[in-house]
This record gives C-alpha cells, sequence and structure tokens, in this order.
C-alpha cells in the first residue's frame, strides 16, 4: 500500500516541530522527509539525520534538474524537499510529513495535489512571543522580527485542509495523530489496501 504526503505548516515558535517530533517518535510507519540545505550545521546536527548539508551549487544543480518537490531560499540559505526520497518512502507505505513553510506547500500541492495539509497556530500572539523568548536564543530585535514574520505566515492557514491551535501539547498531539489516522480510513486509501476483499464481497 502507498503511504500518504503529509504538510505541516506553522509560525516559529507555534510548537510544530516538537509536536511532529513527537508523532513520529510514536509512530514507526511515520516518516519525516530529510530537506537538504546550503546552510553550516550547527551544534549536534548530524548530515543525513537532520539535514543533508550541499553546497550552493550542487543545491543549484538539483533545483534546476527538477529534483525538489518544493525549495525556497531563506535568509540567504536554501532549502528543499527531494522528490525521489518522498516518493520512495510512500511506495514503501510509509506515511510522510515535510514540516515546510506555506510557500513551500504551495509548491508541494501543485507537484503533489493528494497530500494533507495541516497548520498550527498558537492560542495566542502572548503566548507565541513568550514561546520565542522562552527559547533565549534571540535578542529583542530578532523577536520583534520573528513575530512579524508570524504574523505573515499566519494569514495562509485558510490555505490548509486542517487547522490545530496548539494550546494543550498533548491535546495537540492527539488531534495531529487524529489527522493522520483519519486519512488512513479514508476512502481512497481504504480502496487501494483492501481491493481483493472488496471485490470478494461484491462478487
Amino acid at each position: 500500500m502507498v503511504g500518504s504526503l503529509f504538510i505541516v505548516a506553522a509560525p516559529s515558535g507555534a510548537g510544530k516541530t516538537s509536536l511532529v517530533n513527537a508523532l513520529v517518535a510514536n509512530h514507526n510507519d511515520i516518516k519525516l522527509s530529510i530537506s537538504h540545505t546550503t546552510r553550516q550545521p550547527r551544534d549536534g546536527e548530524e548530515n543525513g539525520l537532520d539535514y543533508h548539508f550541499v553546497s550552493q551549487d550542487q543545491f543549484g544543480l538539483m533545483r534546476d534538474a527538477g529534483d525538489f518537490l518544493e525549495s525556497a531560499t531563506v535568509f540567504d540559505n536554501s532549502y528543499g524537499t527531494s522528490t525521489d526520497a518522498v516518493m520512495n518512502q510512500l511506495q514503501q507505505g510509509f506515511d510522510v510529513i515535510l514540516e515546510i513553510d506555506w510557500q513551500g506547500a504551495q509548491q508541494v500541492r501543485h507537484n503533489h495535489p493528494a497530500a494533507t495539509s495541516i497548520f498550527i497556530l498558537p492560542p495566542s500572539k502572548i503566548a507565541l512571543e513568550q514561546r520565542l523568548r522562552g527559547r533565549g536564543q534571540d535578542d529583542d530585535e530578532t523577536i520583534a522580527r520573528r513575530m512579524r514574520d508570524a504574523e505573515s505566515e499566519m494569514s495562509h492557514y485558510v490555505e490548509f485542509d486542517y487547522l490545530i491551535i496548539n494550546d494543550d501539547f498533548d491535546e495537540a498531539l492527539v488531534n495531529l495523530t487524529a489527522i493522520i489516522m483519519a486519512k488512513r480510513h479514508s476512502l481512497e486509501v481504504k480502496k487501494q489496501a483492501h481491493v481483493g476483499l472488496l471485490t470478494e464481497l461484491l462478487a
């Protein structure tokens, strides 16, 4: 059975990465797509595990060859999702999650219309700012920029199939899991998985 492709997007600080990591940790049949990037590895990051780290020239060659399902440049660094890598995992029966922004989501919907898209929102602007400050990584100017970027990002929630408000983490994780499970029980997926049974029952 071919797996399903899911897009998960959110503004920085909404808890997207924590939710996706928890989901993947609880389900061996769900894979998180590993992006290619031209940025330098951060402390503790491993090539092939966190990202596929490539040069700008390598990235450009892949992009020009049409190797990416989606790609974007953010703060002078390029990011892209390998079409072949995603399709290989789907063909093996894994559900695949793309953790990308709204622009990447638009590209994926164009290239893979069957993808299911999920947007995650914080419970308030105050909570979002508190979460960004709680990381202890950014100065006031960077926080202000991230908040402006978040407002722009959040305006695109209407383009997605599902919306999750991440107020309580455990509840948000239950809701995210429920969307994945509902897709697995959709008519299109079940028809594919049980062709023999359906043929027998209706013979």
